[in-house]
């Protein structure tokens, strides 16, 4: 009979192909719902509302605020990371990404409730930015979770490819998002637009946690947590204390926390810029028509949907470091032809500009997954995986809209983001590089001290004659 460390490290989750997919399209579809909640929320506040919840502003000091309480959430996500690893690495990654899934989607379908600013005041904007913390708190325990799910479950041989998925689920949340919204401004006016027609998007978010919910509700938990959770009860039994996984994680993996931040300031500030801020740079500062902005997101969100699995399939044979440096250097060199191609206005250069700068983040995306997974023990790797994450967002993806709009406003020109986005790659080209390479690390053999690991069974070089 097998163990579950050989489950985890063979063919796929309990010995089937099958039983992987299952795992890979319930992470997938969760963190769909759960990215089209967040960036409905960072597109929203981009078109409307700046007008709604501070209708007394200018246009770009509106769109400054909006993209406040947009930051806001972020500040939140650690605390979600911190209180959803605990439990998570204690009683299991799936409980926990079921109570993520519905937090997430009952506070947006709230937001699409909140009333204007002309009918209740300084409450509304003081509603909406609670919501978003919940959004922000519901999010930070969802993205380890739900990598690692799919990490725990595939083989060491190609978890840049499983993992990778879920990762997926970000421009696919996005697509869903800028796609509604682009359906809503096609088919009503402006007038009507920000009146009533922004809201539908997120009481959709009801529907949509519903089915994400029977579907993730559907898998088993990784046999490989199971394993460790066994260790753990027998350790208990002989009355040997066990860390929490928060003081665990820093004191033996502090390393990798900062490697995982690091990895972290390009990925996040280049996706915020070229997603949520572009929309407010287009229509605010280059005055060109909601619909045309958010149909050249749209087909490039389309394409990063694809490439993330290549990407990750590619990490499985070059190595996680590679691929993410051509991601971070491309974004870096990218973000000077990308305003330049904005600013001619033409929609063939507007997609071009957004498709490539989603191509060079891609490759960061897509094996960060299985990157920060390969860093951390099991009892501790939930933990871990989500601090290193979102201490990061705080830093970059929080504040990367505001400060792009700040210095638009300041210079009124787009050198100043650029230059922006260029020193948050070196960052992260610095982080990777003084990171170890983990492709091919067997997950249940990461000692707590993250000195060695050995590489899963089939990666170890063949015995000599």
């Amino acid at each position: 009979m097998p163990s579950a460390h050989n489950a985890v490290n063979g063919p796929g989750t309990s010995g089937t192909p099958g039983g992987l997919r299952k795992i890979v399209a319930a992470s997938l579809i969760g963190t769909t719902i759960e990215w089209y909640d967040y960036f409905l929320y960072g597109s929203a506040a981009a078109l409307v509302f700046g007008r709604v919840f501070f209708p007394e502003s200018d246009p770009l000091t509106g769109t400054l605020l909006s993209f406040l309480t947009y930051a806001i959430g972020f500040a939140a996500r650690p605390i979600g990371a911190v209180v959803f690893g605990h439990f998570g690495d204690r009683l299991g990654r799936k409980k926990l990404l079921v109570i993520s899934l519905l937090m997430m989607g009952l506070s947006t379908a709230l937001i699409g409730c909140v009333p204007g600013y002309d009918t209740i005041g300084v409450a509304a904007p003081l509603l909406l930015t609670t919501l978003r913390l919940v959004q922000g708190f519901a999010l930070g325990g969802e993205w380890g979770g739900a990598v690692l799910l799919v990490s725990e479950h595939g083989d060491a041989k190609r978890r840049g490819f499983w993992a990778s998925w879920p990762q997926a689920g970000a421009p696919a949340g996005n697509l869903i998002a800028v796609g509604v919204l682009s359906l809503m401004t096609t088919v009503l006016s402006d007038d009507a637009f920000n009146s009533w027609g922004w809201r539908v998007p997120f009481l959709l978010s009801a529907v949509l946690v519903m089915i994400g919910l029977w579907i993730r509700l559907s898998v088993d938990e990784s046999p490989l947590f199971k394993e460790a959770l066994a260790k753990a009860e027998r350790r208990k039994s002989e009355q040997r204390a066990e860390q929490p996984p928060f003081v665990a994680v820093v004191r033996h993996h502090w390393r990798d926390i900062l490697v995982a931040m690091g990895a972290r300031m390009a990925e996040n500030i280049s996706y915020y810029v070229i997603t949520a801020f572009v929309l407010a740079y287009c229509v605010n500062h280059l005055e060109i028509d909601k619909q045309t902005s958010l149909n050249a997101v749209l087909i490039g969100s389309a394409v990063q949907f694809c490439l993330i699995p290549l990407f990750g399939a590619l990490s499985d044979r070059l190595g996680r470091k590679p691929v993410y440096l051509v991601g971070a250097v491309g974004v870096g060199v990218w973000s000077w032809a990308f305003f330049a191609l904005l600013d001619t206005k033409s929609f063939p250069a507007l997609v071009l500009a957004v498709t490539v700068g989603l191509i060079f983040h891609s490759a960061m995306y897509a094996p960060q997954a299985a990157f920060f997974s390969e860093l951390f023990a099991t009892r501790m790797r939930y933990t871990g995986a989500s601090i290193g994450a979102q201490l990061s967002s705080v830093a970059a993806g929080a504040p990367a809209p505001l400060i792009a709009t700040a210095l638009l406003s300041s210079y009124g020109n787009s050198t100043p983001i650029s230059v922006y986005i260029g020193l948050a790659a070196v960052v992260t080209v610095i982080a990777v590089v003084a990171g170890r390479e983990t492709r091919g690390r067997d997950l249940a053999a990461i000692e707590p001290d993250a000195s060695v690991a050995r590489p899963a069974p089939e990666q170890q070089p063949a015995a000599s004659a």
